[in-house]
């Protein structure tokens, strides 16, 4: 059996991929009760993915994630980065370092300031060969129609990531080994934070042109992050790292489907942050990410003028023009 913690649409697009696979079944931490009911009766996660139908005898529902960590062997982090250390707080943590966890939260957690891995790692000692990472570009809702789509599967051992491999493969999903299991945690933070720079810029009132010159910009920016961090990636694109790099970011910066996007956007156009957080109902990890992103920033001495520009809106208060200035390190006018 497989476990599955978090209850939200990536998690749910998670449990619909596992279970394409006939003879799979899941063991599910759900934490609303509602939701817990929903899945029980009608085989529907009534708030996220509605229409995913799942077969209720194939899923074992938890309301502890304890229950699940007892049950399987194989665990998939599904919880936003806002919540995943309180949740990791009610797990004993001796049973964490006899598991195998496969990460597909794309944020720093911020009670930690770490990516995934390395929190598991220094919080419960849980080892190295024992963790995987999914990666995009994807978007929950394309899953949830059976649209074709690229995820990479990142980890040091080789065992692990063939396993998850054959969890998620089906006739939707096309899924690609890589070992670069830190940078591509980072990547995925990090394009978070650019896509709530995209939304301002659309709340301001910009079009493709400046997005461009934006994505652009924060390819650069991210590039320099990643070499900085030691994660020693080339950023150039090829079929072993355009997916979870340039094509996570693309996908997050361009679409409407993006929740950083659009929280980004609301900002932009003059809501507040906690408004705009309040309006969603769901998570833009952005928002955690850029905090994280900012002490990591500032202890390495890197300067990300897009990056910083998006602290200072959702954090210090700025106007969300102040990303625009932002361009003026990177190209200045004659």
């Amino acid at each position: 059996m497989i476990g599955v913690l978090g209850s939200g649409s990536w998690a749910t697009a998670i449990v619909k991929m596992l279970l394409e696979q006939p003879s799979a079944r899941v063991c599910w931490y759900v934490r609303e009760p509602d939701i817990r009911k929903s899945l029980s009766s009608h085989g529907r996660n009534f708030r996220y993915l509605a229409e995913v139908i799942i077969d209720p005898s194939r899923i074992e529902i938890c309301s502890h994630p304890q229950d699940v960590v007892d049950r399987c062997d194989i665990i998939y982090l599904v919880i936003p980065t806002a919540f995943l250390h309180k949740t990791m707080l009610q797990i004993n943590p001796d049973t964490l370092r006899r598991r195998q966890f496969v990460s597909a939260i794309k944020g720093f957690i911020p009670e930690a300031d770490m990516i995934v891995t390395d929190y598991l790692q220094s919080y419960y000692h849980v080892p190295e060969s024992q963790l995987a990472i999914v990666s995009g570009p994807t978007h929950a809702e394309e899953v949830a129609r059976e649209r074709l789509t690229f995820i990479t599967a990142a980890s040091l051992n080789p065992n692990l990531t063939n396993t998850v491999m054959q969890h998620l493969r089906c006739q939707y999903i096309n899924i690609n080994p890589s070992t670069d299991i830190r940078g591509i945690q980072y990547a995925t933070a990090l394009k978070n934070i650019y896509a709530v720079a995209a939304g301002l810029c659309i709340g301001m009132g910009s079009g493709d042109n400046l997005m461009a010159v934006l994505v652009s910009y924060a390819i650069a920016e991210m590039h320099a992050f990643l070499k900085t961090m030691d994660t020693a990636p080339n950023l150039a694109i090829t079929p072993e790292n355009m997916p979870p790099y340039v094509g996570d970011l693309l996908v997050t910066c361009y679409s409407q489907l993006s929740r950083n996007r659009t929280f980004g956007t609301m900002v932009g156009r003059g809501y507040s942050v906690k408004t705009a957080q309040l309006e969603m109902h769901m998570i833009a990890e952005g928002y955690y990410a850029v905090n994280s992103l900012e002490k990591l920033r500032r202890a390495k001495g890197i300067s990300m003028p897009i990056a910083q520009a998006v602290y200072k809106v959702l954090y210090e208060g700025a106007r969300p023009d102040v990303l625009l200035r932002a361009w003026q390190i990177y190209h200045k006018q004659e």
